[in-house]
């Protein structure tokens, strides 16, 4: 059975939490949290020695499958009959290992799911899970921090993004297959676990010992209208933050927006930096609040037909007014927030600023097996509304602004919750978020541009609905 979710990260996971990969696909019948993402019908199976519909036709002669499980079937026998430990020799054993590595050749994003990481991965679909709040992905054999979740044990140790992790409870993670990580970081509540981080940008070495927590992570945060210091004295600017597209995202905009739109709001900040993605569906409501009924959000497509679809924002959704709007992004900006900063830079209703996004763009179909694992299969990739795709080149500002890392473990510290020490405060006295205010400065000009010239100052280039999508 193949089963359609669209979640988030690809191989990115958060430890023991949230959804493995935006473009994460679960089922003929999906999970309440993804109901709305709708997704092409099961496409039946095939026979080994005939390409699917679609499939390209030089495939067959190249391969024969009978020949090819022949000398599989060979080398399974060899290896029981030879191999000096018993106890590994199992056909369960050895089946699973061969799917691992089939899978794992593929790409970063295939993978192979025993029954408890099938089981995991579907718990993780919950609003609410225990760990430590970290997304991670393997890159070169390494364990990377994509991004620590606002307010969650990660975050609040000081794990930054870009540090590897050198071991997890004093195991070696050096080519540690990310599901052993994840099983090795996931656990009960109240259970400490420690990392040894290496951080690249001060190649210092570090243990950092967490506490897991349950974690439940708002994701609309910290909207407010920017204080004159910042934004001047001449125009209310507003600001508020994404952490992640989940289910009651787009509503949570929608208020947080009519708020600000009741302080006098005239031009809007989303801040997408460090947001790892979500549900599709909640990205591309989210675009809804700023585009008309219709309008393409985001396609796929991949090799068989039925991977091509569009996906447009509702009829019924809430537009808010033209008010120019600027999206700050950065290399840990992935998934969703591409498919949103990608989409509203295209249809020219805002701009982007800061650096290149991560470049998570592929869709993963869950297909279960019948005993109970499953194969998380790369099927299609993203195409923003202009047939950009996303995949591995990411989406790039209009304009370009950088953080240095000491500015960057500044902005993280700057977002934390609780009561900072002395050290802390005197580190961030007097920080000014450089990109930030690259994008209040676009968002002045725009709109003293508009006043010099009666033009509207929402559109950077002309937009118009397109319907294709919902024919």
């Amino acid at each position: 059975m193949t089963r359609r979710f669209l979640g988030i990260f690809g191989t990115s996971l958060i430890i023991a939490g949230l959804l493995p990969g935006l473009g994460i696909a679960f089922g003929a019948q999906p999970a309440p949290a993804t109901d709305q993402a709708q997704a092409p019908d099961d496409v039946p199976a095939q026979s080994s020695d005939q390409p699917p519909q679609g499939a390209d036709q030089g495939q067959a002669a190249d391969d024969n499958g009978y020949a090819s499980i022949s000398v599989f079937t060979r080398a399974l026998e060899m290896i029981r009959q030879d191999y000096v430990d018993d106890k590994k020799v199992s056909f369960h054993d050895l089946t699973y290992g061969a799917m691992r590595g089939m899978l794992e050749t593929l790409d970063p994003h295939s993978q192979f799911m025993d029954p408890n990481d099938f089981k995991g991965m579907q718990d993780d679909t919950k609003s609410q899970f225990g760990g430590l709040g970290v997304v991670v992905s393997a890159k070169d054999g390494n364990l990377i921090v994509v991004s620590p979740m606002e307010d969650t044990p990660g975050f609040k140790a000081g794990l930054l993004p870009g540090d590897q992790i050198l071991k997890i409870n004093g195991a070696s993670a050096e080519k540690m297959d990310l599901n052993d990580a994840i099983a090795k970081l996931r656990g009960d509540p109240g259970e400490k676990v420690t990392l040894t981080i290496l951080r690249p940008s001060t190649k210092e070495i570090k243990d950092f010992t967490m506490e897991r927590a349950i974690i439940k992570v708002p994701s609309v945060k910290d909207a407010h209208i920017l204080s004159p210091e910042i934004a001047g004295d001449d125009y209310k600017v507003g600001y508020l933050r994404i952490t992640q597209f989940n289910e009651p995202t787009a509503s949570d905009l929608d208020k947080r927006l009519t708020e600000l739109e009741r302080q006098g709001m005239q031009a809007l900040i989303i801040d997408l930096r460090y947001n790892p993605g979500g549900l599709l569906n909640s990205a591309v409501d989210v675009c809804g609040q700023f585009l008309p009924p219709h309008t393409l959000v985001v396609s796929t497509e991949g090799r068989m037909p039925s991977q091509k679809r569009t996906y447009a924002t509702s009829e019924t959704g809430k537009e808010h007014p033209d008010y120019p709007i600027a999206i700050l992004i950065n290399g840990s900006s992935a998934s969703g927030a591409e498919i949103v900063a990608g989409a509203l830079k295209d249809l020219g209703r805002a701009i982007l600023v800061g650096e290149t996004t991560f470049g998570k763009g592929s869709v993963q179909s869950v297909m279960q097996l019948p005993d109970g694992s499953a194969m998380r299969l790369t099927t299609a990739k993203y195409y923003t509304p202009s047939h950009t795709v996303i995949h591995e080149h990411g989406v790039s500002p209009n304009i370009h602004a950088t953080l240095t890392a000491d500015e960057e473990r500044l902005l993280m510290l700057s977002r934390r919750e609780e009561i900072l020490s002395d050290d802390d405060k005197k580190d961030l006295d007097g920080f000014r978020d450089p990109q930030l205010d690259r994008a209040v400065d676009a968002l002045k000009g725009v709109m003293i541009y508009a006043e010099r010239t009666g033009q509207k100052t929402v559109l950077f280039k002309s937009r118009k609905t397109d319907t294709s999508a919902v024919q």
